[in-house]
């Protein structure tokens, strides 16, 4: 596809390098050009130097036969008016970052009026990544398919876990829930493991099933913790505030600490449920004056890395049962979880997953049959739903005879409303919703996991 970015920085350079990657044609417009210079030295992209919000600029770069256009400048303003703009000229669809809470309430409208197809928000997909995990605070993230009915679940094996040391083709007959370990992660590696991997202690597991299944499986297995009631939060962010609504509406006592008092005031009138209190999260007293080591979960939100990650230590040596960092450098990742700590969440990474989901659902080329998608284990794996088309090449075929890529994983299969947790014997019919995890690469098409024709 022809794709269209506006603005280059964290957000947009990290959308054109992963569409770069699925083989679209990229033309970014940025106007600072020490970006494009940094930009055009690791991507094989074409750079405009420019205004976005400027209609010959749009014109220049070719919005006018453009597939996609992406407004990911730092001004919600430039993003809408270049997304107008880039719509009337002809670009097919528009996404635009938004992030002003003001805005976000007249999603309709940007749609419905201005032409705006897609608006994405990073501190709003945060707070909602973050709240799906406090739902399930024994899981380290929680990704969602089939409209909620089928999860993949991810967690981390202690030594004293009931599935240390068990093989998984032990697994059915020691837990009866329906479940499917489809990734395991260690020493940094992602691997889609077979019937004769051992589960070691260290292990963050990624597990597909039903929710109600899931819940079963992990109390059995001993990985399920008591529900969030009370948690304390670093730093009072726009992603702070959407987090705060959604928890005080799910019956959770929030604790905002900020050190900037004049924030303090507007967080009073923002999340009035709220405690709010004035002062440093990095502080230790200030911490233990707040009750750190009586609440059941910490989340660090501040705008610095290394202060998240300093006070999310702490919440940890401290004992609390779930900690969650926010960091803005995918590259913590390794280092946070080699050094214990629960869940990390990265807002831009968030929104690169939901631009390229939704670039790889206007595939025209391929006419893509893909209806969600999302990147699993630090972005070495994707799971992949598709709905299954009529003459499919692996349908009516047993699973067991479908010479699938090296590295796929045939997850669930939901037929009629049921959940299928498949076996070798099970097939694929039309009609179908089929979740795939794959190391192997990047697909738009169900037939693309099919390594050759059957």
């Amino acid at each position: 596809m022809k794709i269209l970015i506006a603005g280059a920085g964290k957000v947009g350079g990290a959308v054109a390098a992963d569409l770069v990657a699925d083989g679209h044609d990229i033309t970014i417009i940025e106007q600072n050009p020490e970006v494009i210079t940094a930009v055009s030295n690791v991507l094989d992209v074409i750079c405009l130097e420019g205004s976005a919000a400027n209609p010959q600029n749009l014109k220049e770069a070719g919005a006018a036969d453009a597939d996609l256009f992406i407004a990911a400048t730092e001004s919600d303003e430039v993003n809408m008016i270049s997304g107008i703009t880039a719509g009337k000229l002809g670009s097919k669809y528009v996404i635009a970052r938004i992030r002003n809470p003001e805005y976000l309430n007249s999603r309709d409208f940007l749609s419905s009026a201005l032409g705006i197809n897609m608006v994405v928000n990073p501190e709003y997909e945060c707070a909602a990544e973050i709240s799906r995990i406090l739902r399930f605070p024994g899981a380290d993230r929680i990704d969602t398919f089939a409209y909620g009915r089928i999860e993949l679940v991810k967690c981390h094996i202690s030594a004293d876990n009931a599935l240390n040391g068990l093989s998984l083709r032990d697994l059915p007959s020691r837990f009866s829930a329906r479940v499917l370990v489809s990734i395991a992660e260690r020493d940094g590696k992602a691997m889609i493991p077979n019937g004769s991997f051992t589960i070691q202690a260290g292990d963050r597991l990624t597990i597909a099933g039903e929710p109600k299944e899931m819940r079963s499986f992990f109390i059995a297995t001993g990985l399920y913790r008591k529900p969030i009631r009370t948690a304390i939060l670093m730093g009072g962010s726009r992603t702070a505030v959407y987090l705060a609504r959604t928890m005080l509406s799910n019956g959770i006592a929030v604790t905002v600490i900020e050190r900037d008092r004049s924030r303090c005031d507007e967080l009073c009138d923002l999340i009035p449920g709220a405690k709010i209190i004035f002062g440093n999260a990095t502080h230790t007293d200030v911490l233990l004056e707040e009750g750190i080591e009586e609440t059941d979960a910490f989340i660090s939100l501040s705008g610095e890395d290394g202060y998240n990650v300093v006070a999310s230590l702490f919440a940890k040596s401290c004992g609390v049962p779930k900690v969650i960092t926010k960091i803005n450098n995918e590259h913590l990742a390794e280092i946070l979880t080699r050094s214990g700590l629960d869940t990390f969440v990265t807002a831009k990474e968030l929104v690169v997953q939901q631009i390229a989901r939704y670039a790889r659902g206007k595939d025209f080329s391929k006419g893509s049959s893909m209806e969600s998608l999302q990147r699993l284990a630090d972005g070495n794996a994707e799971a992949l739903e598709f709905f299954v088309k009529e003459g499919a090449l692996c349908s009516g075929i047993p699973l067991k005879s479908l010479k699938l890529h090296p590295d796929v994983l045939i997850c669930a299969i939901k037929r009629a409303g049921k959940i299928i947790i498949p076996g070798g014997n099970d097939v694929i019919l039309p009609g179908d919703t089929v979740l795939i995890v794959t190391l192997a690469g990047r697909f738009t098409e169900l037939d693309d996991i099919i390594e050759s024709s059957i």
